[in-house]
């Protein structure tokens, strides 16, 4: 079965998008409509724009869900059978396999990184990836410290991220390294995403997804909060909701979708990071990644 795998926030590149908007005329024509909906040109930022200027919370997001999404809409095959999406990547997902349209798609992600920059700015915090324990390790060391630091990405086998407040990573990123993490590495983000601390941003987002047409979609999507294939749109509402303060369980989703009859993961989207966690999950998945315009 083909699987469609949508890349989140970190992947952004300067110049990105670039080729689809000079090659495609549907990619064009959707870059164009992204800048009306959004109210500012973002095809300049991510064209011409530096990494700082990508880096922007309201811009890294759009960003890579426009790549990503417009990538699909130009392919010639393009027929997934199941899809999945790291974090921001969910809302990718959610468009290729027809839950949302592009126009609402490109709305929630934008009113979703704003949400979360006011909640960034309203508590200071911050994420670490903690690389060679075992999870149950990391989540013990999380619950055990009086302050908020819980996991937030099950990313593979040995690499999981935790988040909360400064002091909390800071605590839990000594106490790791004690116990013999090879790596327990602070990660330049804005904040506490996927943790307690997004709850601001959750109750913000929810009024808009509520608000929001979700369709039957094509396929099942394997969601972040649950690791399970998913078709039913209120489920899937719940769920995305649910997504900002609780953690992205890739790890799992890999795993299902694999035990599912996944035979083929192809990434669209900016990087490669997609790929690499999945053959960390099982070594034998053959991946796939597509990046840039395909005549």
């Amino acid at each position: 079965m083909k699987a469609y795998v949508f890349p989140g926030q970190g992947a952004q590149f300067p110049g990105m998008g670039k080729d689809l908007y000079e090659n495609s005329p549907l990619a064009k024509e959707l870059f164009d409509r992204a800048n009306e909906i959004l109210g500012f040109s973002i095809t300049n930022i991510m064209f011409e724009g530096t990494a700082d200027d990508l880096k922007q919370t309201k811009v890294t997001q759009p960003a890579i869900f426009l790549h990503s999404v417009i990538l699909a809409k130009t392919l010639a095959d393009f027929k997934p059978e199941m899809v999945a999406g790291h974090s921001l990547g969910e809302f990718s997902a959610l468009v290729a396999n027809g839950t949302l349209n592009f126009e609402d798609g490109l709305r929630l992600v934008s009113q979703r990184a704003q949400a979360m920059q006011k909640a960034c700015e309203v508590e200071p915090s911050t994420m670490a990836a903690i690389v060679g324990l075992e999870d149950a390790v990391v989540e013990e060391v999380c619950a055990s410290i009086d302050e908020v630091v819980v996991p937030a990405n099950y990313n593979c086998p040995g690499q999981l991220v935790i988040s909360g407040s400064f002091a909390g990573i800071d605590k839990a990123c000594e106490i790791l390294t004690e116990k013999g993490a090879k790596r327990a590495l602070k990660l330049p983000v804005g904040g506490a995403f996927h943790s307690p601390l997004m709850e601001p941003a959750r109750e913000e987002l929810a009024a808009a997804i509520q608000a929001t047409t979700f369709s039957t979609p094509n396929c099942p999507v394997y969601q972040n909060v649950n690791a399970q294939p998913v078709s039913d749109p209120e489920t899937i509402k719940e769920n995305l909701i649910a997504q900002l303060t609780a953690p992205v369980k890739w790890t799992q989703t890999a795993q299902n979708m694999l035990a599912d009859g996944a035979t083929l993961f192809t990434e669209i989207g900016p990087g490669k990071v997609l790929q690499g966690l999945i053959k960390k999950v099982d070594r034998s998945a053959e991946t796939a990644g597509v990046n840039n315009y395909e005549a």
